[in-house]
């Protein structure tokens, strides 16, 4: 006989689970998606940054073979070279993209406003700061000091090449850090993350899910450019950026993690009401 009493997890948060780029450093997200621009360019094709944005989340080799599948993008390929793109094609873009993104990955990361103040206070809370990223090993190499300088500084680190079991949308990335960690349940984790692959691993995973509409992937701008905005143009990239993250499954959708504060108490009053991810 099948025993449905409750297990619902009830206790406290015990995790905070931070994407790299977009999430606390690299407002817009410029980093990656810059250099990628650059690579395919040293093949002679010519990519937008709204191409090289699309499948932003995944990690990176994964990324660059989904920009080749872009039906714009392939148009323009099979062009150029009289065929689709194949697994050879991506790895010489990946070979081209490493070197690139090694030596530019620290140009645009500084701390997004806000990220450092509010992880300190997470902290403060008993929090354990975790994370995960698109990026290979090789670029948080690089890129792990220069953040340490500004103060972001995570309990657990897992890079995109770092497990057999692959990367994004997946869970698996999320989970590593439940068991480095030492996390008692998955419910008791917030996934946060600027890119639907991001959010998809969260749900996965079976954590509460938090997506940054404002300071990532969706809207895409430096922050100058955004403050630069009138309100009604802020408020329509607002509008359609929440809503993609919103359809993806994000269990709330704020501006940028300055703004994670107060989802944090809404999440924790939600697990004493016996509520699950």
């Amino acid at each position: 006989m099948l025993n449905t009493t409750s297990r619902n997890y009830t206790g406290p948060l015990q995790a905070i689970i931070f994407d790299w780029a977009g999430t606390v450093l690299d407002f817009g997200s410029f980093a990656p998606t810059q250099v990628l621009v650059e690579a395919f360019k040293q093949l002679g094709i010519t990519l937008t940054l709204t191409e090289a944005r699309g499948p932003m989340g995944l990690a990176k080799w994964d990324h660059i073979k989904a920009v080749g599948q872009m039906e714009s993008v392939a148009a323009r390929w099979q062009q150029k070279f009289g065929r689709a793109m194949n697994d050879a094609d991506v790895d010489q873009i990946y070979a081209l993209f490493m070197p690139l993104q090694i030596a530019h990955v620290g140009e645009f990361s500084q701390p997004i406003s806000g990220a450092i103040e509010t992880i300190n206070a997470l902290r403060e809370r008993g929090l354990k700061i975790g994370s995960c990223t698109g990026y290979p090993r090789a670029v948080m190499n690089t890129l792990q000091p220069i953040a340490a300088q500004y103060g972001f500084t995570p309990d657990y680190i897992v890079a995109a090449d770092d497990l057999k079991a692959g990367a994004r949308p997946g869970p698996w990335m999320a989970l590593a850090n439940v068991i480095e960690l030492g996390i008692s349940h998955v419910a008791a984790c917030i996934k946060v993350d600027d890119t639907i692959p991001g959010i998809t691993e969260g749900l996965s995973a079976g954590m509460w899910t938090v997506g940054l509409a404002i300071s990532g992937n969706e809207v895409g701008l430096t922050e100058p450019e955004w403050h630069a905005l009138n309100a009604d143009e802020q408020a329509r990239l607002r509008d359609i950026a929440s809503a993609k993250l919103a359809a993806a499954g994000a269990h709330f959708v704020i501006d940028s993690i300055a703004d994670l504060p107060a989802v944090i108490v809404e999440i924790e009053q939600a697990l004493a009401r016996g509520e699950r991810p």
